[in-house]
């Protein structure tokens, strides 16, 4: 990818270059979401010319409808990578990585996730063996939950704004992450050297229990928040009555299980390694979502 830079950084600073452009845009895909919304908005602010593709973005991109994969891969120098969560996203993933190399893409950041590691330590998600695969410069990003599940996934939000947490994590623990960090760890992977056929773990600073959780948001917003385990099976009965599709709530049966199981209890040192300084904590994104407002409503109850 041809780079003009005015300050040039290595990735242990990577948190203070700036003003990096670039003469080739740079694909950022589910540009809508939790972390593509956050990496075109950092890419940005540093100078990036930013193509941001979903199916509701500005430039419009649907795993389903390869019509769409072209235009958006058309003179791009790197790409942030979002795969479909559909059965057939490894099949997919597999034909535009090979597509975006083939138009001359040279990069591919894939966002994956910490839970698909099995214990022995192979890496078995379909989608990064695509990516790794493809010929590109690749790096895999591998975070644990984001902080931003409890105050901008729909499901999770309106049970903190409700007063009450449920969930069948037991009392398992996870280390939360800042999507903002993630994010950060992103750009790096996409304008810096050094992070080819990297596969970083991201998590957060501390190991937190939902329990934890909710008493810092009760603690932030003033409000009882409460947090209430349930076996598998009740939760997905819990779920589907609050309208969660049955596909959906087994995977986060799955996921939840993982938890509770303390199957990825520990602490990752990804963010440490790439941005050269500590993840944010999980009290400083609650003191500024609670100051937000988003937790403000919905039946919670006041503290007094």
């Amino acid at each position: 990818m041809t780079t003009t830079k005015k300050n040039t950084a290595n990735s242990a600073n990577s948190a203070n270059s700036a003003n990096d452009t670039t003469t080739e845009p740079i694909l950022v895909l589910g540009s809508t979401g939790k972390t593509g919304s956050r990496v075109a908005a950092q890419l940005r602010q540093r100078g990036y010319e930013v193509r941001g593709a979903s199916r509701k973005g500005p430039v419009t991109f649907d795993w389903n409808d390869e019509n769409t994969w072209e235009q958006v891969l058309e003179g791009a120098g790197a790409a942030y990578l979002v795969d479909s969560q559909l059965p057939d996203a490894a099949e997919t993933m597999r034909s535009f990585s090979k597509l975006a190399v083939a138009s001359g893409v040279e990069r591919l950041v894939l966002l994956s996730a910490r839970d698909w590691v099995v214990p022995e330590g192979e890496e078995k998600l379909p989608c990064e063996r695509a990516v790794r695969e493809s010929g590109a410069r690749w790096t895999i990003l591998k975070p644990s939950w984001f902080f931003q599940n409890f105050s901008e996934d729909p499901f999770i939000r309106a049970q903190v704004q409700g007063g009450e947490v449920v969930m069948s994590a037991g009392d398992g623990v996870e280390p939360f992450i800042d999507a903002e960090d993630i994010a950060a760890v992103a750009v790096a992977a996409l304008t810096e050297e050094g992070h080819g056929g990297q596969a970083y773990e991201l998590s957060g600073p501390r190991l937190l229990s939902l329990d934890s959780v909710v008493d810092e948001i009760a603690r932030a917003t003033g409000r009882v928040v409460t947090y209430r385990p349930l076996p598998p099976g009740e939760f997905a009965a819990y779920a589907g009555g609050h309208g969660v599709p049955e596909e959906f709530v087994g995977l986060l049966n799955m996921l939840y299980g993982w938890i509770a199981e303390g199957r990825f209890a520990t602490l990752a040192d990804g963010v440490q390694r790439v941005l050269g300084r500590e993840p944010r904590d999980f009290t400083d994104y609650v003191r500024t979502a609670a100051a937000s407002g988003v937790w403000g409503g919905g039946g919670g109850v006041e503290r007094r």
